[in-house]
């Protein structure tokens, strides 16, 4: 029995849901977004919360159920607080700006490592050594702030690089001379 695929999503106040056919669109004060459902799986929309249901017990049934309500869940929760990723970057020189519609990376390499801002998603730079992702996409906000962090992962000697904030680098020690 798939204890997250049993619980309903509560509808928050000011969260619009509709059904159409395989379709549930669902509208915020952030947004608004839409998700295809598994034909399988059965979404009912009541009043204040909406209900996943699947037809059988076997293996996929049980993996779809759970699966289609944690993607409601998280666009009922993008569409009112949205998803935020902060990163950091450490190193001397390593800068980052936003100009227009994509971010520039100052990263010790030869050249200014260009990335082009999905769209749906925003990118803000509070300063120099920070990046702020958001958007109302689960998925889209930590694929931009993983693609962005794959431009220079932290080294695990000085820990230069991009890293979540927040997140723990493992550091080696040196070599050492003597």
């Amino acid at each position: 029995m798939s204890r997250i695929g049993n619980k309903p999503v509560a509808i928050p106040s000011g969260v619009k849901v509709e059904q159409t056919g395989r379709k549930v669109k669902i509208q915020g004060p952030k947004g608004k977004s839409e998700l295809d459902i598994h034909p399988r799986i059965k979404v009912s929309v009541e009043a204040s919360e909406i209900k996943v249901v699947r037809p059988t017990n076997i293996r996929t049934d049980r993996a779809l159920h759970g699966l289609t309500r944690s993607l409601i869940q998280n666009i009922v929760k993008g569409v009112t607080q949205g998803y935020i990723k902060e990163l950091e970057i450490v190193g001397v020189g390593y800068k980052a700006q936003v100009k227009g519609k994509v971010l520039s990376l100052q990263l010790g390499y030869t050249h200014a490592v260009d990335y082009a801002i999905p769209e749906g998603i925003e990118v803000k730079c509070p300063n120099p050594t920070r990046v702020s992702v958001t958007g109302l996409d689960k998925q889209k906000v930590g694929q931009v702030a993983a693609d962005v962090r794959g431009f220079h992962p932290p080294e695990p000697y000085k820990g230069k690089g991009i890293h979540y904030v927040g997140e723990q680098i493992r550091r080696k020690q040196g070599k050492k001379v003597g």
